[in-house]
């Protein structure tokens, strides 16, 4: 091979090891969920589904599973879940 793409190649495997460097700011995916497929995007406008969930509440499932394997590489902003504190199940504390 040559040394020149040796090179990149190493640096590509770098790279790939430093997610920290890799920002999404677009995206644009089809989500094969359980009941049917999804388009999942990601703009400057935030995240949208086509999923009847998202639709009515503004985040779903399909949304919360690409923020879980994207992490830290989605901005600040898109990092964040969608559902609203007064939503989230809270736990109960168990009587022994």
């Amino acid at each position: 091979m040559h040394s020149s793409v040796i090179g990149k190649v190493e640096k590509a495997n770098r790279y790939a090891r430093e997610l920290d460097r890799i920002r999404f700011e677009r995206l644009s995916v089809t989500f094969r969920g359980d009941n049917d497929s999804h388009r999942v995007r990601l703009d400057a406008d935030g995240w949208a589904c086509t999923c009847h969930t998202f639709g009515l509440s503004h985040d779903c499932a399909h949304v919360l599973a690409l923020q879980k394997v994207l992490g830290g590489m989605l901005t600040e902003s898109a990092q964040q879940t969608f559902v609203p504190e007064a939503d989230m199940p809270t736990q109960r504390a168990v009587s022994a």
